[in-house]
């Protein structure tokens, strides 16, 4: 259940200062015989030096190594944080015999601050020399920052595989990717068709976790293929075995999204399109006054339509359906079933609403608003 579940695939999680304590750099190598890639980066246009320096290198369809860290987001540092950067992935390439140009690199932590340099290019030198096939969950391990559990997933196919491992615990919201991932496969699979099977998941998984609307400067997916299996499988069945490991991923990032208490499924059914669908579902997920409910166990369907008003999907108000956790507490615009009938005690709730405009439907998924989360992000630099 790691990044090194493919075969082809060393990883390692070590302790290089960055942090005050515990582990705070991962490195992951592809052994090969394939080296093909395909990424999926932020779209806050306020880039980290990493998503910049990566990007340049994804457009080559080939990574061998990908050094992250947490502890630091090398995001707003100038210049210098991009030879940061670049210092890195020389250092990693240096170490294990490749060229930079095969190196991404990432970083999740505090806006705003340099890397402390000499530590992180030591670390790299150690990671290197610890890489084991068994890596993979020090490595995820490595790669937190306040999450409270690290996160692994792994599809198997026939004779082949797709693993990976994410961080993610704030600053969730769509941005195709909202948190720092690496995802391995050893299926022999070129770099067009991973780019594909990438973009087609991400759209429906990650880019569908809008925790708290803050889009981050650092998100960065990456999907590595060893092609050490052997094995080409179906484009088709390839794409949904990595849209399963980013649907599994990204639900995980939901459950250990910062301060919740409350998992909120947000289904938008009876859409005239599919972007229709979304955006109200965005409008549903993002509205504090709705998440505070939730949080409260107070079924609030007013403000579900409230939310769905402030869009431009098609509907007529007088259709408007609502139901929290199976329970149609608002039917044609108007009052429904009992609201008492409505059972908020688990943990997970779902909030499906029907435009009554067509057949298309979409799934995002948010949390409550808490006291915790208001604590913990106020008090996150120091």
């Amino acid at each position: 259940m790691s990044v090194t579940a493919a075969q082809g695939f060393t990883a390692a999680g070590v302790a290089a200062g960055i942090k005050d304590s515990g582990l705070d750099l991962a490195l992951v190598v592809n052994q090969g015989p394939r080296s093909a890639a395909a990424g999926v980066f932020t779209s806050n246009r306020v880039k980290a030096a990493p998503v910049l320096w990566s990007e340049q290198v994804l457009k080559g369809g080939s990574v061998t190594a990908v050094v992250l860290n947490s502890g630091g987001a090398n995001a707003c540092t100038g210049p210098l944080g991009f030879q940061d950067t670049h210092a890195t992935a020389e250092r990693a390439a240096d170490v294990l015999g490749l060229n930079a140009a095969e190196v991404a690199v990432a970083s999740t932590g505090l806006i705003g601050t340099r890397l402390p340099t000499e530590k992180l290019l030591a670390g790299v030198g150690t990671a290197a020399a610890e890489l084991t096939a068994h890596g993979g969950e020090r490595a995820a391990l490595a790669i937190m920052t306040t999450d409270t559990v690290h996160k692994t997933a792994v599809v198997e196919g026939e004779g082949w595989r797709v693993g990976g491992m994410a961080k993610g615990a704030g600053m969730l919201a769509p941005g195709l990717a909202t948190m720092l991932v690496v995802l391995t496969t050893d299926a022999d699979v070129e770099a067009p068709a991973l780019d594909r099977a990438l973009r087609a998941a991400t759209r429906t998984t990650f880019d569908r976790v809008d925790s708290d609307g803050c889009m981050s400067t650092n998100d960065t997916v990456l999907l590595l293929a060893s092609g050490a299996a052997g094995v080409t499988p179906d484009e088709a069945e390839f794409a949904e075995a990595v849209r399963a490991v980013c649907a599994d991923l990204a639900l995980q990032l939901v459950k250990d999204a910062e301060g919740a208490s409350k998992d909120i499924r947000v289904e938008v059914v009876g859409a005239a399109t599919e972007d229709d669908a979304l955006e109200a579902a965005r409008s549903i997920a993002r509205n504090n006054l709705l998440k505070c409910a939730v949080h409260g166990e107070d079924p609030n369907w007013g403000r579900v339509l409230a939310a769905v008003g402030t869009t431009s999907a098609a509907f007529e108000p007088d259709r408007l359906a609502v139901a929290i956790n199976g329970v149609w507490v608002c039917r044609d615009g108007s009052i429904g079933e009992d609201r008492s009938l409505v059972d908020m005690r688990y943990r997970e709730v779902t909030i499906t609403a029907d435009l009554g405009a067509g057949d298309a439907s979409v799934v995002v998924w948010t949390n409550d608003l808490t006291a915790d989360y208001v604590h913990e992000n106020s008090a996150y630099s120091s």
